[in-house]
């Protein structure tokens, strides 16, 4: 199996992270050249339609795209922790949560980047510099809604580390990249981030 992969972006690494706390190690990781276009090649693009970011390839060829789709398919094929919730209200939580988290902190995060600032240069098709001045403002109110979450809980949901866990510390590690950094009052987020900060596989 390969992943092709982008090491610096932040949907690449949640599966990094995923597969790192799953144990899976046989895999191998082949990097797009981003800057060169390559995720707009018709070779990659048979991959991928979209052009988007991983991308697991299996053995016979079927490709899957999309972080939480390829963290799907190791949660039902791999051993190891489940991180995805091992009932239906569980798992129902974990994917509301990290679902809030991508949408409300990560997508706004990213939209910032792509619109209030140089983004990724030439490979910008359009920006809208109010947009990605406004997505910062509403990032706070996700920040806002994930501290409260944290209030009385280690982990984002449940008592183990899961997918929302690693959506959220990827989200907050690009929103600090960026320099926004997380306002003082949000404790919960602060102590959270700083419990779990130790992970071997946030280094994946």
């Amino acid at each position: 199996m390969k992943i092709y992969d982008v090491k610096d972006f932040p949907n690449p690494r949640r599966v990094r992270i995923f597969l790192a706390e799953k144990g899976v190690a046989d895999i191998t990781y082949q990097q797009v050249n981003f800057a060169d276009h390559e995720h707009r090649q018709p070779d990659y693009l048979e991959k991928n339609p979209y052009g988007g970011i991983p991308v697991l390839e299996l053995d016979d060829g079927t490709c899957i795209s999309e972080s939480v789709a390829i963290c799907r398919y190791f949660e039902e094929q791999s051993g190891g922790p489940k991180l995805m919730g091992t009932n239906p209200e569980e798992k129902a939580l974990i994917e509301m949560w990290s679902r809030r988290i991508e949408d409300t902190i990560l997508n706004r995060a990213l939209a910032f980047f792509h619109h209030a600032t140089d983004g990724l240069g030439s490979l910008e098709i359009y920006q809208n510099k109010d947009w990605g001045i406004k997505s910062k403002e509403l990032l706070i109110d996700g920040l806002k809604n994930l501290d409260e979450q944290l209030a009385h809980k280690q982990f984002a949901v449940g008592e183990t580390f899961t997918l929302a866990d690693i959506t959220a510390v990827c989200s907050i590690d690009l929103m600090t990249w960026l320099g926004i950094d997380i306002p003082t009052e949000f404790v919960n987020i602060t102590r959270w981030y700083d419990f779990i900060s130790s992970r071997p596989s946030l280094a994946a």
